[in-house]
């Protein structure tokens, strides 16, 4: 272990240092880091806990993020628990090293607070950096506050380092919604995260002492099995991620369902279905909606890969109308909004009963979506239910009357 830790306490800090602190109590290895806000706190405080004595780590900046993702994939494939991150056009940048880095099975975790990718750029959330990597073989999911930022950062790591998995994890938060407003956090007791998380093991570490080879150049016809390996691995990472939350849970008292949050659905008829921090302000609008006879509610997605297609297809089936929240760009998309529109309706074509379901684009360029946006989305969904059919597939949120 690194340093000694202070025993269980909570305290007062935002999503970019909860996820600091996560890596610091997960004692990582090796630390690769390149600024682009807002991720860039988590890596000031980690050097922070490096330089002050309180980590054990090597701290290596590096010359771009894709050199920080090439430098994490050698640490991990030498056998050490590594711990990256990036932003916005950041995350794009490392693009070339998502697939080698899932397709030669080493667990290297990053650490993403979205942004908006050029243009506009803008600081605040938008989930489309994160999410044009989703099918590059990595375990997704995101995070609505610190908390919850800190706690799956620890799960992504038990799943990830799982033999039966071996998969690398984007653990994601909305930039400035959860990178950086403050929440109550609860900061574990050393010794459970020693009893949840055990260390990293590879079962094959580059080491000269036991000479292997590792790379993605091959022939082709070693391809496919390579390809059908790493589907088989997202598939069956899903019984692990269901019991390392009940694990989870066990050790440090905190539940989570792994794959949605359902928040005042009991007699709901129209739901919103999204994912991530907009998700806390979501509960403030339906509370009130709730209180003047709307009967609404909130589906959240807490992990988007390995998909949760059966639960969401029994999930959203009860309800008349869903209504996705999309902080993402499809252009040019089956709904010409974003992409968890496309997800959710494949999830429900094989349901008997299928609600009505309309994409709603919000929060674009990283803006807040605003308690009279949800009030307005809202109206919309029950316009809907009246009617019997939807007015159109995508509506822009703050353009429409």
């Amino acid at each position: 272990m690194s340093t000694v830790l202070d025993k269980k306490r909570t305290v007062r800090i935002n999503g970019c240092v909860a996820a600091a602190q996560a890596a610091k109590y997960a004692d990582v290895d090796v630390i690769t880091a390149y600024p682009i806000r807002p991720y860039t706190a988590t890596m000031m405080a980690l050097a922070q806990m490096v330089a002050n004595g309180d980590l054990d780590a090597e701290y290596i900046v590096a010359d771009s993020e894709h050199s920080q993702l090439s430098i994490a994939h050698g640490a991990s494939s030498s056998g050490a628990r590594v711990f990256t991150g990036s932003s916005g056009v950041g995350v794009q940048y490392a693009y070339e090293l998502y697939s080698p880095i899932s397709g030669s099975r080493m667990p290297v975790q990053m650490m993403i607070a979205d942004r908006a990718l050029d243009p506009p750029g803008d600081f605040g959330s938008e989930h489309t950096d994160a999410l044009s990597t989703r099918d590059m073989g990595w375990l997704m999911g995101w995070s609505c506050d610190a908390q919850e930022a800190f706690d799956n950062h620890l799960l992504a790591y038990r799943i990830g380092e799982d033999p039966r998995v071996l998969l690398p994890q984007m653990v994601c938060q909305d930039g400035f919604f959860v990178s950086h407003i403050t929440c109550d956090v609860q900061l574990p007791d050393p010794g459970q995260v020693k009893e949840f998380l055990p260390p990293y093991k590879h079962p094959y570490p580059l080491d000269p002492r036991h000479p292997v080879s590792h790379g993605p150049q091959i022939m082709p016809e070693q391809g496919p099995p390579l390809q059908l390996e790493r589907a088989r691995a997202m598939e069956g990472a899903v019984p692990i991620i269901e019991q390392a939350h009940q694990e989870f849970a066990a050790i440090f008292g905190r539940r989570y369902d792994p794959w949605l949050e359902e928040f005042m659905t009991d007699g709901a008829e129209v739901v919103f279905f999204l994912q991530g921090g907009h998700g806390v302000t979501a509960r403030h609008a339906i509370r009130h909606m709730r209180e003047r006879g709307a009967k609404v509610g909130m589906v959240r997605l807490k992990t988007i890969r390995p998909y949760p297609t059966d639960r969401v297809m029994e999930s959203l089936s009860k309800f008349r109308v869903v209504g996705v929240i999309e902080t993402n760009m499809g252009l040019g998309s089956v709904s010409s909004g974003g992409s968890l529109y496309a997800e959710a309706c494949a999830a429900l074509y094989e349901s008997a009963q299928r609600p009505l379901v309309l994409s709603f684009m919000a929060g674009m360029g990283g803006e807040a979506i605003v308690l009279k946006e949800f009030y307005w989305m809202t109206q919309k969904m029950l316009e809907a239910q009246k009617r019997g059919g939807i007015e159109k597939r995508t509506h822009w949120v703050g353009f429409e009357e």
